[in-house]
């Protein structure tokens, strides 16, 4: 049985996993290896923090060690249960279990707040009036020193009172707050006396009113590890300068040292991953909510049709970087279309219908044929589907006055229907006022029948079908990127990046045709339709009496192309 801390999984490596083994080989942590997830509860995760997670938590598993789960929730004023309810969610289906090690910023809150006081005694920690304003303006520049809170030089025993007076609410919010004596001269802004607490008269949704005032995130973050024991503190690059503050609170305080370790955070093209600008879609109407296929939420992508085999392929294959990049969008949808062609069901569906009549084929006749569910898994066995006289194909697989290289139906043309019979267009019907084709006749060759021609023919084309009288009627929702732009950041005249928003991300698709035993499909189900793509039934609007299906992903990687057009 392997110890704590030994590797059981061989991963390839990284300059995480490297620290990991020279920190077990030393026998630093004795060997042990801890780490955490730890989210603020103001938004739903995204893809990026789905990277953190597996990180983590992956870590974690590989070397016999464990993951806290640990929510940061020192800002009730954008804090929800609703937050909290969905990042369990989220990290439960992506595949990882915290056990009972679910913990909270706030459990710590009177330790924090112990914690504080005592770096007031050491004369490390003063009482400032200065406004948030005054704050900003006394803190200085990246080239300009800043200057001394008129208030830095208060003794301990005043701060000390004023301290604990705030906490009992004798102060209103914004008038007082906690800041850490350090230098302002530092070259590192975060180190210039960083305020530790602010009034904030709010309700917590854990501790309810028991507080009003609370700990800022940095004086909070690297506590927390220290409290939980954890040995690697594994954060994004951005948290880098924040460090020394981390470990400036925690040599002063004397307690157990964590070490943090910074890596890039995974920025996507034609994405924003900012849980900031993702509140503001849903605010201001452009999705219809957190979970919209459309976002690059973890739910927005489980309820398109992600699996978490996918998201976790793509998290290992892009890997773990000390310097920041942008990964392109299909690196994600080709991890999706990867696991989806091994295990989607196979079905046919007709988008755009346009019926077709078999004339020489019986009025009263219907017949069952084997359509094969996934030809990478012959296990998945077949499924029967019904052929009759009237049929639907797509529009665009007609075309009355054929291009070159279209080998699809047209008039006096021969093709191959999926599983069934080769047909011939004999007729065209159309509209008496606009001249939109409305039916096509054709024949069919009994002999072909799931097969080729006995006489050795050949036909160019095989086209998917629905049979009309056993047709399920269908909504289906195409979804393209959310934005035009590959950096949707960059506007002109400093626009808001909603102008980079794409007017035609998604195009609903109100009665498409089904073959029938799609009837049965659970929410949430994956299916490859024949020459479409990869759908999903919609969990949230689909129910008995209205299919919804949402597009997961086409066929073919469509964004080489978007990203030529956007470069051209």
């Amino acid at each position: 049985m392997p110890l704590n801390g030994e590797k059981v999984v061989d991963k390839q490596t990284n300059f995480i996993r490297d620290i990991v083994d020279r920190d077990n080989e030393t026998g630093k942590y004795e060997r042990r290896v801890h780490t955490r997830f730890p989210p603020e509860p103001n938004g739903y995760l995204h893809i990026g923090h789905a990277k953190s997670i597996c990180l983590n938590f992956g870590i974690a598993a590989d070397y016999q060690g464990l993951c806290n789960l640990r929510f940061d929730d020192t800002n009730p004023c954008k804090e929800e249960v609703e937050y909290v309810d969905s990042i369990r969610e989220d990290v439960r289906w992506l595949g990882f279990d915290w056990a009972d090690r679910e913990f909270y910023a706030s459990d710590y809150f009177e330790q924090l707040y112990g914690y504080a006081e005592a770096l007031i005694k050491k004369g490390k920690a003063y009482v400032c009036d200065l406004t948030a304003e005054q704050i900003r303006e006394y803190r200085g520049t990246l080239t300009a020193p800043g200057k001394n809170s008129l208030y830095r030089d208060r003794s301990s025993e005043e701060n000390l009172d004023l301290f604990r007076r705030m906490r009992a609410g004798e102060f209103a919010d914004g008038s007082r707050v906690l800041r850490a004596k350090i230098d302002m001269a530092s070259p590192n802004l975060n180190m210039r006396d960083p305020v530790m607490y602010r009034i904030l008269h709010a309700a917590h949704h854990r501790s309810g009113d028991a507080w009003c005032i609370y700990p800022m995130y940095d004086f909070t973050h690297g506590i927390c590890d220290s409290i939980e024991k954890i040995t690697h503190s594994i954060c994004t690059l951005e948290f880098e300068n924040h460090r020394p503050l981390y470990d400036w609170f925690i040599e002063e305080l004397g307690i157990y040292h964590p070490q943090q370790i910074e890596f890039a955070r995974l920025n996507l093209s034609y994405t924003v991953l900012s849980k900031r600008k993702l509140l503001a879609l849903v605010q201001g109407n452009h999705v219809s909510g957190w979970n919209d296929p459309r976002m690059p939420t973890i739910s927005g992508l489980r309820r398109r049709g992600y699996t978490p085999e996918a998201i976790r392929k793509f998290c290992d294959l892009i890997g773990v970087a000390k310097f920041n990049s942008v990964i392109e969008m299909s690196v994600l949808e080709n991890s999706l279309r990867e696991d989806l062609n091994k295990r989607a069901a196979r079905a046919m569906a007709v988008l755009r219908p346009l019926k077709v009549i078999i004339d020489n084929y019986p009025q009263d006749k219907d017949e069952i044929l084997a359509a094969v569910n996934n030809p990478e898994d012959a296990a998945m066995g077949t499924r029967p589907v019904p052929f009759s006289r009237e049929l639907y194909i797509e529009r665009d697989d007609f075309r009355e006055d054929p291009p070159k290289k279209f080998f699809r139906l047209a008039p006096g043309r021969e093709v191959r229907l999926r599983y069934a019979y080769f047909i011939t267009c004999t007729r065209v019907v159309k509209d008496e006022q606009t001249g939109e084709v409305v039916e096509l006749h054709c024949t069919y060759d009994p002999a072909t029948r799931g097969g080729d021609a006995p006489d050795g023919r050949k036909v160019k084309a095989t086209l998917h079908w629905v049979s009309a009288r056993h047709a399920l009627d269908a909504e289906v929702r195409l979804y393209d990127n959310l934005f035009l732009k590959e950096n949707p950041n960059e506007t002109e005249n400093n626009a808001d990046f909603t102008v980079n928003l794409n007017p035609h991300s998604l195009e609903v698709i109100a009665h498409a045709k089904l073959e029938p035993g799609l009837a049965a499909a659970a929410s949430g189900h994956n299916f490859q339709f024949e020459r479409l793509g990869y759908f999903c039934v919609d969990s949230v609007d689909s129910i008995p009496g209205k299919l919804v299906f949402n597009r997961t992903a086409s066929l073919r990687d469509t964004w080489a192309k978007v990203e030529k057009t956007a470069n051209d």
